[in-house]
């Protein structure tokens, strides 16, 4: 049974000088049902009307914490992709853990973040946004820049190697690969049921892809 959206439960607000708990307490509301429209009803039907009015307030009190659509936009691509790194940090940096284990595990919690609701109907949505918006362009691109970086750090263990732009390369390859999964097997898409499927390929698969890969700065083998 479809219980709605999953809204990200732990949406990280960043702290304002001067704050209290009302304000916080309201910011957040209104961020929540900015995310629950993007996610039902896509970004054209998120005005700062209809915020206002999922929010039960008048507009003058939305603008009054987000003046323009662009200030709201703002806050909350970054309460979204910080409760990520809240995780991904967790993650990385979890003690005794060999980096293998480490980007396995940070691979496979974002592929099972593929088939909830919330990333199959909202990052779609950002991306095609951004070919006609640059201000969305500029946010979206600054959310995926984030979320690769624990991704980066990770392949700097397995590889020290490696110069540091192969490992972004590395990290922008298997961070576009994953990605790629949301149309095909996220929410509801035709091969969803095949997902953990194509998860347990990927995850070996990129392993082994960044421990054999050859980088622009090593020397060519010869026969």
């Amino acid at each position: 049974m479809d219980q709605g959206p999953k809204l990200i439960t732990d949406l990280l607000l960043p702290q304002r000088e001067g704050g209290y708990a009302k304000g916080s307490e309201t910011r957040e509301l209104i961020l929540r049902q900015a995310l629950h429209i993007l996610i039902e009803e896509g970004y054209r039907a998120m005005s700062m009307r209809r915020v206002a009015t999922a929010c039960g307030m008048r507009l003058g009190n939305l603008t009054y914490h987000y003046p323009t659509r662009e200030d709201l936009v703002r806050e909350l691509l970054g309460a979204v992709i910080s409760s990520y790194e809240v995780e991904f940090a967790a993650i990385v940096h979890a003690p005794g853990v060999p980096p293998e284990e480490r980007m396995a595990r940070l691979c496979g919690l974002i592929i099972d973040d593929i088939a909830s609701k919330k990333t199959t109907r909202l990052f779609p949505e950002l991306w095609a946004l951004a070919n006609h918006d640059a201000f969305v362009y500029e946010r979206v691109h600054e959310l995926y820049d984030r979320a690769r970086a624990p991704l980066v750090e990770i392949i700097a263990e397995l590889r020290p190697d490696l110069c540091e732009a192969d490992r972004f390369d590395l990290a922008l390859f298997i961070s576009s690969s994953m990605e790629g999964l949301t149309i095909f097997a996220g929410y509801r898409r035709p091969y969803a049921a095949r997902l953990p499927a194509v998860e347990a390929i990927g995850i070996r698969s990129f392993i082994d892809i960044v421990r054999s890969f050859v980088g622009s700065a090593a020397p060519v083998a010869t026969a």
